[in-house]
């Protein structure tokens, strides 16, 4: 049995199982080189990064460190960004370069954008002349714009080629990409007028004309467009590659489906990681470092935890007279947490997408008070029955079914409210949304519950 077979066999559900990892780290102590560069080679890069990933720290620098180990290129663009800095310390600057020039350019640039400044002009000026104009061109555009994920690798041709000419060309040109779906045809001010998929270049007889078989209804993303924004409209559109233009609407690279994808996983993965206030953290990250991302969100969560607190302790009088709503009130305030959370959550979704506009603004608005009376009212059965059962009070049933209705309601508005204020003020909706809707339907539950009992019952 094959080394891959071996490895492949031990890989389940797409992770290495611990055994194999100790005998990968056993072979590390041991500086197997060939077994280690072997394995990796023979693996898909993915898979070889998961590897190198589940090493623990100490292992991971011996394996770069090894003599004759070769790390690829195409292994280190799969590694996440956390491991890429760790293993940036080691490398040498001409490594460094070496693994850029493997690569296309829009991988490259991902990998020299987080260089130390000192680090990225080193390893400049050791490229050639063409490879550092091209990554010095990326990095001085925004870094969430088009332009930094676009490769400059692509088939261009002239309109008035012929089939065979460009068959011709592709097969004789060692400049071009490796793969590629669609041929761009410019004019001559290189504007892309049209493009030709691959596929229908090999089935057209060679005396066609390219014009003749292009289509003219082309998607094309301006250098300065966001990230997140190309996204969307590869998603609308169901495209596979776009062509990038610059201000002159001259082509001056293209986006590939697999670029948006990676973009909109990362979009998502934080939005996510925002909104449990983790930031970029990686699960590769030491504990200082998770440490100190969350430390300032838990501080903040401290200080509105302390503002609920305080509003409870203005009804202290009350919670003496009736011990109960002591019992009861962190159930009003659960309540309309969750309910808030989740209109958050589909309002985010919703502003991340572009389904939520202005123009529906006012009609998702009353949808969601709609489903906050309904859930409201549901639940003040529910839990008043509950009550009634509980304590015997009819008055203390009416009193939690009333606080449930009201803090539904507030929760479902602030849930759609706070997001698209933060929005309006150029604030990422996904960063500081939750603590604010929880801190809203916090204190608008003990008011309404304690506030309702102090003035209608207890005093």
């Amino acid at each position: 049995m094959s080394l891959t077979k071996e490895i492949k066999d031990k890989k389940a559900n797409f992770e290495f199982n611990k055994e194999f990892i100790n005998v990968f780290n056993k072979k590390i102590k041991d500086n197997d080189t060939e077994f280690l560069n072997k394995t990796l080679k023979e693996l898909h890069p993915a898979d070889s990064a998961d590897i190198i990933e589940n090493l623990n720290p100490e292992n991971r620098a011996k394996l770069i460190e090894l003599e004759g180990f070769n790390l690829d290129s195409e292994i280190f663009i799969e590694l996440n960004e956390s491991i890429q800095s760790e293993i940036f310390i080691i490398l040498s600057t001409e490594s460094i370069a070496n693994i850029l020039k493997r690569l296309e350019s829009d991988n490259a640039l991902k990998i020299i954008e987080n260089l130390d400044d000192k680090k990225k002009n080193t390893v400049l000026s050791k490229l050639s002349p063409k490879d550092r104009f091209v990554l010095q061109e990326g990095l001085s555009y925004p870094e969430d714009s088009a332009a930094r994920i676009m490769q400059r690798e692509f088939t261009a041709i002239p309109s008035d080629w012929s089939v065979g000419q460009t068959i011709d060309y592709l097969r004789e040109n060692k400049d071009l990409p490796e793969e590629f779906l669609e041929i761009f045809i410019v004019n001559s001010d290189f504007k892309p007028i049209g493009t030709v998929p691959s596929s229908k270049v090999l089935r057209t007889s060679r005396d066609s004309k390219m014009n003749s078989i292009m289509n003219e209804a082309q998607v094309l993303i301006p250098v300065n467009m966001d990230k997140e924004e190309v996204g969307h409209i590869f998603e609308n559109y169901n495209l596979v590659s776009a062509g990038v233009v610059n201000k002159e609407n001259k082509l001056v690279g293209m986006i590939t489906g697999d670029d948006v994808f990676t973009v909109l996983k990362e979009e998502a993965e934080e939005d996510v990681l925002r909104l449990a206030g983790v930031g970029d953290e990686e699960i590769t990250d030491s504990i200082f470092q998770k440490t100190k991302r969350r430390f300032n969100w838990l501080l903040l969560n401290l200080f509105t935890a302390l503002l609920a607190t305080w509003v409870i302790s203005k009804f202290g009088a009350s919670i003496e007279q009736m011990v109960a709503l002591a019992f009861l009130m962190p159930i009003v305030a659960s309540m309309g947490g969750n309910a808030g959370m989740q209109t958050l959550a589909v309002t985010i979704r919703a502003l991340a997408t572009k389904e939520l506009s202005s123009g529906n603004l006012n009609t998702i608005i009353t949808k969601e008070f709609f489903i906050g009376i309904l859930n409201g009212i549901i639940f003040a059965i529910i839990t008043g029955l509950i009550v009634q059962l509980w304590f015997k009070e009819i008055n203390l049933s009416i009193l939690i079914a009333a606080s449930m209705i009201l803090n539904m309601i507030v929760a479902g508005l602030f849930g759609i409210l706070v997001p698209v204020t933060l929005k309006k003020f150029n604030v990422d909706p996904a960063i500081s949304s939750s603590v604010f809707v929880t801190t809203i339907t916090d204190v608008i539950g003990f008011l309404s519950f304690l506030g309702l009992g102090a003035y209608f019952f207890y005093g």
